[in-house]
């Protein structure tokens, strides 16, 4: 079963410095129909004008995964920690017990394009800590890398959480299989360009949230770049 969550029926909205689409429920977007996908629970498309971001604010028990699409982030947090996310990046903060981040647009003249994503954890109470490791564009050009997951399998970066995190670049008619364990989920997210999904036609922006599939099958349609969820 795959259930398609249209860019065009996300939340958000343009507020100058920020013009941000929601997959799911929030801040003062509510749809509760769309309140998160199994332990996914934020998918937010922002793109930040230069010299802009979001100021020093506090986060607790999730697991945030920045990517980066185009530009670069300053990232700064209570941990100490102080870096800027480039496209390629794979970067993670566990705000566990709490932490205090900012982020913002590292360049006064161009925009920035990133995904923010929020995993619930396994537990509350975790030490808060900070990862982040670069993924050459030749590891994910026609292949399913794996950036995020509970293991640090691979060199990827580790959340407390069973998921899955692979991005992949798909050049037109290009395409990548993944074979769902059963009892297990995916989310599939349309960062760039347009994809088959099964057959389904995806764009830029849309989503899918698949179940009782043992095997996914994502073919470019155009150049396109693909976050894929493998969820409990």
């Amino acid at each position: 079963m795959i259930n398609i969550r249209r860019s065009d029926e996300r939340g958000g909205g343009d507020f100058g410095w920020l013009n941000t689409r929601h997959t799911f429920s929030f801040d003062q977007y509510y749809d509760p129909r769309f309140m998160g996908f199994r332990s996914l629970r934020v998918i937010n498309e922002d793109h930040v004008q230069p010299g802009a971001g979001f100021p020093t604010h506090p986060h607790r028990d999730m697991e945030i995964i920045t990517y980066v699409l185009a530009g670069a982030l300053e990232h700064k947090d209570s941990l100490g920690t102080g870096s800027v996310i480039r496209p390629g990046d794979g970067q993670r903060m566990s705000a566990g017990r709490g932490i205090r981040h900012s982020e913002m647009n590292a360049s006064k003249t161009d925009p920035v394009h990133l995904l923010q994503i929020w995993i619930m954890p396994d537990r509350p109470g975790h030490e808060p800590s900070y990862e982040q490791k670069a993924f050459p564009e030749s590891e994910k050009r026609g292949h399913l890398r794996l950036i995020a997951g509970p293991d640090g399998k691979d060199g990827s970066v580790t959340i407390h959480q069973d998921a899955r995190l692979y991005v992949s670049l798909l050049a037109p008619g290009q395409e990548v299989a993944h074979e769902l364990a059963k009892g297990r989920h995916a989310w599939l997210q349309v960062a760039k360009g347009k994809v088959e999904l099964n057959g389904k036609a995806l764009s830029q922006g849309d989503g899918a949230a698949v179940s009782d599939e043992p095997k996914l099958t994502i073919k470019g349609t155009e150049d396109a770049e693909i976050l894929l969820f493998d969820l409990a």
